[in-house]
């Protein structure tokens, strides 16, 4: 199953970007489980004089990248908390029912549009407050890496 990420906002080079690397990197030596990469999508910010065009035009654009054969989760501040397992356990179900690609959304500083929302299957969270998108796809990636070394009975993940 092919992973990836499609996010809004671009990140530039620098410290956020670097880390970001380090887990998708790391990401690819887990194919053995089934699972493929971390394919990174990102959208630019709408330019939208109001708060829901933006998010409107954003939603848009982030279904629009998805591929036709993916299916899509997202990580949106209204989400559910899940522990790490228990996303670790989501992923595996996914590849196990036979999806092909599971893509992750991570929408801009209005959030995901509800059209985003309807379309995912899993809506997660880290938690209520809300975070700059940088750190966000940093932490996507991290959960990501760490759900492979908790599928593979690496020794990371420390439960």
């Amino acid at each position: 199953m092919k992973l990836g990420l499609i996010c809004v906002g671009r990140l530039k080079a620098g410290p956020e970007r670097e880390l970001y690397a380090r887990y998708a990197e790391r990401i690819g030596a887990f194919q053995r489980l089934g699972l493929e990469g971390l394919e990174l999508k990102e959208i630019d910010e709408s330019k939208a004089a109001s708060a829901a065009e933006r998010a409107s035009r954003e939603g848009a654009e982030l279904l629009a990248a998805l591929p036709a054969d993916s299916r899509l989760a997202a990580f949106d501040e209204r989400g559910r908390a899940a522990t790490s397992v228990a996303f670790a356990q989501f992923i595996a179900s996914e590849r196990d029912k036979g999806c092909k690609a599971l893509r992750f959304a991570i929408g801009g500083a209005e959030g995901l549009d509800e059209s985003v929302r309807a379309r995912a299957t899993a809506i997660f969270s880290f938690g209520a407050m809300t975070l700059p998108h940088q750190l966000a796809r940093i932490l996507a990636a991290e959960q990501i890496y760490r759900a492979m070394t908790i599928l593979s009975g690496h020794p990371y993940h420390k439960a």
